[in-house]
């Protein structure tokens, strides 16, 4: 049997990108008369992947590089009011109310307290940020523990087992990230349910090559997932490998 089902956070139990997507659209206006829509779109996210490894992940890193490619692509001229407003609107994004994903809480209610389960949720971000969604969530006593990292990967995933006495192969994640929440829970030894959401980050794309699809489990959404959950557990107890 699972011993340990993990989600993930961001567009899985609640909405983000859209936030982000608004923001990105205002920029768009607001430097419509300096440059095309094109160029705002190329230069905030190459300013995205320059401060990464300084701010990592989350609206406090966007928001200055949104505010570092107003100044750029104007060429200085952007006003101290516009940049106000752009530092005004990662503040919203910060105090903006966890809107939940349909079928979520019932979900986690579910799992909560299972005997069979540890259920922890797995989330990438700022942690200020990541822990104001999760209060504002309600779903915090849901969980047996909760992760906020900097980085998705292999070795992220086993430590975060390992802490919580699972191996890999006795752990399911959750979450609708292809690249964060999918291809690195496999690649340990994990299994990974794929939940995709209608609005990808251009960071979080991935070359479709790099999917094994015999791999890779879909769930149309949330609602699904415990169906999905009992087949593999059908699946893990009877030794077949005929995909779910």
């Amino acid at each position: 049997m699972y011993k340990l089902i993990a989600f993930d956070g961001d567009d899985t139990l609640w909405h983000n990108e859209p936030l982000f997507r608004q923001a990105h659209v205002q920029l768009r206006e607001m430097l419509g008369h300096y440059v095309d829509p094109e160029q705002v779109d190329d230069r905030l996210y190459q300013a995205e992947l320059a401060n990464l490894s300084i701010y990592g992940y989350g609206v406090t890193g966007f928001t200055l590089s949104m505010i570092e490619t107003a100044i750029e692509l104007s060429d200085r001229k952007i006003s101290a009011e516009d940049i106000h407003k752009l530092a005004e609107t990662g503040k919203s994004m910060l105090r903006a109310p966890t809107r939940i994903i349909d079928g979520a809480e019932a979900v986690l209610k579910q799992y909560a307290k299972h005997p069979n389960y540890k259920v922890v949720l797995i989330t990438k971000g700022d942690l200020i940020a990541q822990q104001l969604k999760i209060d504002r969530s309600g779903f915090e006593d849901l969980f047996d523990g909760i992760e906020i990292v900097s980085e998705k990967d292999p070795l992220t995933y086993r430590n975060i087992f390992g802490r919580y006495g699972v191996d890999p192969e006795e752990a399911i994640m959750i979450g609708n990230s292809m690249k964060s929440d999918i291809l690195p829970v496999l690649a340990c030894g994990a299994t990974a349910i794929h939940i995709p959401y209608e609005i990808t980050w251009v960071h979080e794309m991935v070359d479709q090559t790099e999917i094994d699809n015999d791999k890779v489990i879909t769930a149309e959404s949330i609602a699904h997932v415990p169906g999905i959950i009992e087949k593999l557990e059908n699946q893990k107890t009877s030794g077949s490998m005929e995909h779910v």
